[in-house]
């Protein structure tokens, strides 16, 4: 009866014929072989799960509390506050739904890993605020069990801005609102400018604003990796795939006014899986987007954007890709250990990398130069063209980076935009 049920094929091969077996008989070879028969017995009892049904770990769940899309910071960020927030353990179900499990294209893996307080409205100072002590206390956050202390390898040299005389006041109101927050900023005149960095060259700096505390960068694949490894301790579940569709309800409501809304609401999300064109339904109560520079597209599923042109309906979401180049160069004789990251008055940027006189930096194009995101090589050019001078200008050692020609190399990042 247990033969009925075993793989096509199993019966036989069991008895093979060995050489100098007695009489000519057959011996059973039992090697590997008693071990998988136990399994297929066992598989078949009662209250036993069949291994001869396909693996399914690799899919998403039935049912989800909470389905987000996109696994990066952002994305691990919100899984983890969910969880970490829960009135008990297990009260909320969370998927995370990332369509690149190698993040090789991601966001957060291939940013410069930057935190500063120096922005102009007061909700992006206090995030940045806490993102610090966050930061600065990594592992009373993100600690798990047996594995190793996280070393996000901080480096707290803080921000320096520059503005010319066209933006000097708004940079002074800025640094008020700042300090207003608590941020602990400090205006610099060029003299006292060039007295603290003396590498610098103030030819049009009216003024500058210098970060002097909880700015600087950090390892953003290390977070990335500790935020993922934390909220899998947590519960949070994870998937490969990618999101193609929302399936939601309406509902016809009055406002106070008497006015007619429709409201809708999703119940369930279409997850496309790897390598494959068969998709699999989760059913939720919500779904948060953190899909970065990719949002416009999830909120499109969604019907944001689809309504009358002119109303909030017909809205699209303003959030779209934007393909930025930063260059790694070696120049021996440039700025010390405690330089800050350098923002020129021309919208160059510079810091150092690492311990060996290597410095890390770019700019931003213009609306004319942007280039097409979806095309991800580097443009060499644009460093020599447009970055060099303003670098050489402002920091005179890096002259030298032209006289050689090389040394220097460079990645992308996809850049969704920051406030200032």
């Amino acid at each position: 009866m247990i033969r009925r049920v075993l793989p096509h094929g199993m019966g036989r091969g069991l008895l093979t014929r060995r050489p100098g077996t007695r009489r000519g008989g057959f011996s059973l070879d039992w090697d590997g072989k008693v071990s998988e028969i136990k399994k297929k017995i066992k598989s078949i009892l009662p209250g036993r799960s069949c291994d001869l049904l396909q693996d399914t770990s690799h899919l998403p769940p039935e049912h989800s509390d909470v389905v987000i899309v996109g696994g990066g910071v952002l994305g691990l960020s919100v899984a983890y506050w969910l969880k970490k927030l829960e009135s008990r353990r297990g009260a909320i179900r969370v998927l995370v739904v990332e369509r690149d499990h190698t993040y090789s294209q991601a966001s957060t893996g291939l940013s410069v890993g930057g935190i500063c307080q120096q922005f102009s409205l007061p909700e992006n100072i206090q995030l940045s605020l806490f993102s610090a002590s966050f930061l600065r206390n990594i592992n009373e956050y993100l600690a798990v069990v047996d594995a190793p202390p996280l070393d996000l390898r901080f480096n707290p040299s803080g921000y320096l801005l520059l503005a010319s005389e066209k933006d000097a006041a708004a940079m002074e109101s800025n640094v008020k609102v700042q300090r207003q927050e608590g941020a602990k900023v400090s205006l610099m005149s060029p003299d006292q400018l060039r007295n603290k960095f003396p590498w610098i060259n103030t030819e049009g700096v009216a003024l500058a604003s210098y970060g002097m505390e909880d700015e600087g960068w950090f390892d953003p694949w290390c977070l990335l990796q500790g935020l993922r490894r934390k909220v899998q301790s947590l519960g949070v579940l994870f998937c490969q795939g990618e999101v193609t569709r929302f399936v939601s309800s309406s509902q016809r409501m009055l406002t106070t006014d008497d006015k007619a809304v429709v409201l809708k609401r999703i119940h369930e999300v279409h997850v496309k899986m790897d390598r494959s064109l068969e998709y699999q339904p989760v059913e939720c109560a919500i779904v948060i987007n953190a899909a970065g520079a990719w949002s416009a597209q999830i909120a499109a599923l969604a019907g944001v954007g689809e309504g009358p042109p002119g109303t909030l309906q017909g809205t699209k979401l303003p959030v779209e890709p934007r393909k930025r180049y930063v260059y790694v160069w070696h120049c021996p004789q440039g700025p010390g250990l405690e330089t800050p990251l350098v923002a020129d008055t021309s919208g160059a940027y510079f810091r150092r990398e690492g311990l060996g006189s290597n410095y890390l930096g770019g700019r931003s194009p213009t609306e004319q130069e942007e280039p097409d995101p979806a095309n991800l090589e580097v443009d060499h050019d644009f460093f020599q063209d447009k970055v060099w001078p303003h670098l050489a200008l402002r920091v005179p050692a890096f002259e030298t980076l032209k006289v050689t020609g090389k040394g220097w190399f460079s990645f992308l990042f996809l850049d969704i935009g920051w406030d200032r």
